[in-house]
């Protein structure tokens, strides 16, 4: 038969084991639901880099992800630009996660534009997987403008002015360092 002074013991010792899976199971909870709402703004901010539509160029942050960006600047109510429309939606579906294509309407939102030195629309950005500007030595598929800054000569930008096809736009991807 158990004594008094050991069954005392006995529900001490229960009691505090049963404090301590408490505090564990609360402590791992909250940890679960910290992690899974980081998870969730993680993801939105993810969705948002990697989506279409912008209305806003954060080249560095795109740059920050080390793939292919190609930024067009267009407009929904431009002719070529509503051509290039299902080329664009089709390719970043296609090439998610490989390479970043953007779309921006600057009749909408001309401030997005601020420092591309556009001209006519569309035009279409090229920035390789490293960040630097697609080099006319990898031969693009199409006609290219290349901007530099006045004071160093330095090549910053490549351009394309006008619509190109999912074929050009396929192989520039390649020529950009997009991964298989």
């Amino acid at each position: 038969m158990i004594k008094l002074a050991e069954k005392g013991k006995f529900s001490n010792l229960t009691k505090i084991g049963l404090v301590l899976v408490i505090i564990i199971a609360v402590a791992s909870i909250w940890l679960v639901k910290n992690n899974s709402k980081k998870a969730l703004i993680e993801s939105d901010r993810l969705k948002a880099d990697f989506s279409l539509h912008t209305t806003s160029i954060d080249l560095e942050k795109l740059r920050s992800y080390g793939l292919p960006i190609l930024i067009d600047f267009g407009a929904d109510s431009c002719i070529p630009c509503k051509k290039m429309a299902p080329v664009l939606e089709a390719l970043n579906k296609k090439y998610q996660g490989r390479v970043i294509i953007k779309f921006v309407d600057v009749w909408k939102y001309p401030e997005a534009a601020e420092g591309f030195p556009l001209q006519v629309i569309p035009t279409q950005f090229f920035f390789t997987a490293k960040g630097g500007p697609l080099l006319l030595e990898t031969k693009p598929p199409f006609d290219v403008n290349v901007l530099s800054r006045n004071e160093d000569g330095k090549h910053i930008l490549t351009a394309h002015q006008g619509s190109l096809t999912k074929e050009q736009l396929e192989a520039a991807f390649e020529k950009m360092g997009m991964k298989q």
